[in-house]
Formats: C-alpha cells, structure tokens, sequence
C-alpha cells in the first residue's frame, strides 16, 4: 500500500517521466523505500527533541520550526515598495535557511551509495536511479520550502497584490532549482578529482565552508545598502551579480516599479537563466555523477603516527593517563566528520562575529577613538562556542566502541573529562582565540596584552563552569541519533553566563592595576578549578 501523498501526486507527471526515457514503475517503487527509510532519520533542525524513539517521519514533524523561520520574512515584505531592498533580504534569509538544511540533511541523499549494490544487480538504468535520486531531494525542498514560505506568500498576497504574489511563487521554484543543482554540481567537482577518505574529509570542510558561506554572503547583502534618513539607496556594482537573492529581487524593481536600470534587467536575467543552465548542466553530468561516486566505497585507511606525545602535552596534562585521553580527544576531533559538520561552523562564526561588530564602529569612528574605549571587550564573543561544543564532545559516530572505557584500569574520572576538555581547548578554541587576538594586537597595540590573558584565563574556567552546568557524560559515547537531549535552554543560560566575565573585567579595568590583580585572582581561581575532585564526577 502506497501511504505517502507526495508519491501520489507525483503520478500527475507520470507522462513526462517516461517522455524521458524514466521507467516510472520502477523510480516510484524506489521512491516509495526510500521515504519509508526516512521515516527513521531525525532532521538536524529537531536534534533538541527528546531522545527517545519516535514513530512516523520526523522530517515532516519537524516542519513547524522552520515555519516559524518563515515569520522572520514578514516584515520586509511589509516594509513597502522598496523591492530591491526587501526582497534581497527575503531572498537572502530564504537561501540560508534552505541552504543550510540541505547541507545538513539531504547531501546524505545526494551521496548515498547503499542502494547501489541492490539496484546495480536489478534490471534498472542509470537514468531511472538518478532520478529517483533527484525527486526524492525534490520532495522533502518542496516540503521544506512550503513551510517556510506559505505564511509569506499569503501575507504578500494580501499586502502586495496577486502579481506579486505571482512572481513570488514563480521565483521560489527557480530558487529550489538552483540551490538543488548548485549543491550537486559542488558535489560532482569534488567527486571528479579526489577519490576515498580524503574526498569524505574535502566534502566535510566543503559542507562547513558553505554554511559559512551563506552567513557571510547575506551580510553582503545587507551591507549593499545604505539608510539614509528614512530613504533606502543602494550602488549597483559589478560583484553584486555574485550575489543571488539580488538576481531575485531585481524583477519586482522591474516590473512592480518600472526600474529599467542595465543593472535590474541583467539581474532579473540571471534569476530565471542562470537555474536553467544549471539544470542541463546536472542533466548532462549525471552518468559522470553516479560513476564518481562509487568512489565513496573505496576508502583507504590513513596511517596516523601513534606517538604524538610532546612537550606540550606533557606540560599541559599531568598524568599518564589524561595524556592518554588528550591525544584519544584529538584524533577523534580530528576524524569525526559528523561532529566536524556541527562544530565547525560554530568555530567559524566564533572568528567572523567580533569583526563583524567591529564594522560600524570603524565606520564611524576614527581607530584613536577605537583603541580608547573598552571595545576589545568583544572578544569575549568568542566564548559563545564553548558550552556547545563541551555538549557535543559525548556524541560520536562510532559510540558503540564507548566500552572500552569499562574495560580502562581507571580508579578515577578525572583523566577522561580533563584530557578531553584540554584536547577541546588547544585542538579548537585556542586557534581561535590566537587569530582574533593577533587582528585585536594589531589594532589595540601592545597594551592589549593582559586584557588578552584575562580573557584567556576567563575563558578556561568558563569551560570548567560550562562542563559542571550540561548534562555529564563519557567523550564520545552517545549517539548523534539520541539528539542532544533539551540541552538548549541549558546552552542559552550559560551564554548568559559570559556577561558576569565582561562586566568583571570591564569593572577590573577601571581601577589602577586592577587588571592585573584581577589576572591573578584568576590564576588561583583557574588552580583550584582544574583540581581532580572537580572532575571525579560520573560513572564508568
């Protein structure tokens, strides 16, 4: 029996599957297993849910959250008749949120190779495999996008009139083209010249980079226009044919204002030419796609020298043991590509937020009156990642090896959680904190130097606070699939929590030495925060 509407509905184009050259009986039947499959995969946006198992699609369940993103759009299309304007910011928040989900749950789909060893020993073309493979992607886009987009479409409806309404659902189908077609002819460049596990890892970083790529580019966005009294004024340019929720918002100037500008013609242009191209592009390179990626099953072990103890370690960590798990920690934040897909993002957003702060200040302010103030205080925004990553350190994708901590002759939990949090702090935070620190000397001078330390030193018990406060459990023992257990809330007030150290060394940095004597209260703090009675807290 056929239970998913979906498949029913995409029986009204049954014709234009077989024109070409699709057995329909066949793609509808793989259709059909793999969305009974995904009734068992939970969506990267619904990870906070419980942990127990739920029956039917969490995919479908989980919908309600990202209608709630769509919300977000509302009030620029409310905003009046400053299309240009709104719409690339519609757009740009749009491509985001769809962008990112299809990153984080369908390039699984788009690179899964399971099926192959059934399908290729079956009757099936290549043809009818890919496109299985394409509409399933389809289906759960057109889900995701009509739950963000349904309550805007309406709103613009009403507000703006049904030719833009019109354009609007026009334009959100060659917006899901592109974005689909983008992300697989990514995919496919990558999968044409790298081959086993250091294509799995080129994929990762890739995935990492574009979730980045989407924060950074819609501050593009925003930064393309300026307010002038309450007058909205933007310079076209050539590097904003670079930027898409451009190209879409070009055509309401068009023809809802008459902007016949070169510059609004051409966008408008590449908004429905440019998704086109795309599609033929990916049609054409769909047999070279498939055949790349049976490279995903040839992977090759890397060889990883077993003695990476050094100085460093030795002076960091005290005992045998907690050098043990500091290097276990590294190499395991060094392989786990899934943990690497959820952290790094958030390491990436750690750099980019201060300067991004930085950008109006050095816009109208000079540097003198900069360094004068107390604006180095942002650097403290790098702490943000803190509480999500020590949260993230007991999920893994091999959690099932998490017995041999039960076979370890260990007396005591100590040198797990503190070889594991050191790990954390020099293989993670520290590069961070080094970068943002060097651009902050650069800026701020030499005199910066202790307030850096005390940030440092802040930041270390912060760590141990944060590791006290979440929900305790061995490194890498738990499943990605157990989600992260409501820890949300948890999260947030612990971020709440960096204030307290702004305002203390802010207060320190207002009296004469303070700072100083305030950095050695946080060396003895610091002494008694990482003694082992602290950490000797759980269960094997």
């Amino acid at each position: 029996m056929d239970n998913f509407q979906s498949i029913k509905l995409l029986d009204m184009f049954r014709t234009v599957f077989v024109k070409m050259g699709v057995d329909y009986d066949i793609m509808r039947q793989i259709l059909r297993v793999k969305l009974t499959m995904d009734q068992r995969r939970v969506p990267t946006i619904f990870t906070q849910s419980n942990s127990k198992k739920k029956e039917g699609n969490q995919f479908l369940k989980s919908l309600w959250l990202y209608a709630l993103f769509g919300l977000i759009l509302i009030p620029f299309i409310l905003l009046g008749e400053h299309y240009l304007f709104q719409m690339s910011i519609v757009f740009g928040i749009a491509m985001f949120i769809i962008m990112t989900s299809m990153i984080s749950d369908f390039s699984s789909v788009l690179l899964d190779i399971r099926d192959k060893p059934i399908l290729q020993t079956k009757p099936v073309d290549r043809k009818t495999i890919s496109a299985s493979k394409f509409v399933h992607v389809l289906i759960y886009l057109f889900f995701l996008t009509a739950a963000i987009m349904t309550i805007p479409l309406i709103v613009s409806l009403f507000v703006q009139g049904f030719l833009f309404f019109l354009l609007f659902l026009v334009e959100m189908i060659f917006l899901n083209l592109l974005i689909i077609v983008m992300t697989a002819m990514m995919y496919w460049v990558i999968l044409r010249f790298f081959d086993g596990e250091k294509l799995m890892d080129l994929i990762n970083y890739v995935q990492i980079l574009l979730s980045l790529g989407t924060i950074i580019g819609y501050q593009l966005v925003i930064r393309s226009f300026e307010f002038l009294d309450l007058n909205i004024e933007i310079t076209m340019s050539w590097w904003q044919f670079l930027l898409p929720p451009m190209w879409y918002a070009a055509p309401f100037e068009w023809l809802l204002n008459g902007n016949g500008n070169v510059y609004i013609l051409i966008h408008s242009g590449l908004a429905f030419v440019i998704p086109v191209i795309c599609m033929f592009l990916y049609i054409k390179m769909l047999p070279s796609f498939e055949r790349n990626l049976q490279k995903l099953s040839n992977q090759k072990m890397s060889k990883k020298n077993r003695n990476q103890t050094n100085v460093l370690e030795k002076w960091i960590c005290r005992s045998k043991e907690e050098r043990t798990f500091f290097r276990f920690a590294k190499v395991m934040m060094k392989q786990e590509r899934e943990f690497k897909l959820k952290v790094y993002p958030s390491l990436g957003l750690a750099i980019i937020l201060p300067f991004l702060l930085f950008y109006n200040e050095f816009r109208y302010r000079t540097v003198e009156e900069i360094t004068s103030g107390h604006l180095y205080l942002v650097i403290y925004v790098c702490l943000i990642v803190i509480p999500t990553i020590i949260m993230m350190l007991k999920f893994s994708g091999t959690y099932k090896g998490a017995w041999i901590y039960r076979v370890t002759p260990l007396q005591q939990m100590a040198p797990i959680y503190k070889g594991t949090l050191k790990a954390f702090l020099v293989k993670l935070f520290l590069p961070i904190f080094v970068i943002v620190s060097l651009v902050f000397g650069v800026i701020f001078s030499t005199s910066i130097i202790p307030h850096l330390v005390v940030v440092f030193l802040s930041s270390l018990i912060y760590t141990v606070i944060c590791y006290l406060s979440l929900e305790k459990a061995l490194p890498f023992s738990e499943s990605f699939r157990a989600g992260q257990q409501g820890e949300g809330l948890a999260i947030f007030v612990m971020i709440l929590l960096i204030g307290p150290f702004v305002g203390l060394h802010y207060l320190s940095s207002l009296l004469p030495f303070g700072v100083y004597v305030y950095l050695v209260i946080l060396f003895f703090v610091n002494y008694l925060m990482w003694n082992d009675r602290i950490f000797n807290r759980g269960r094997i």
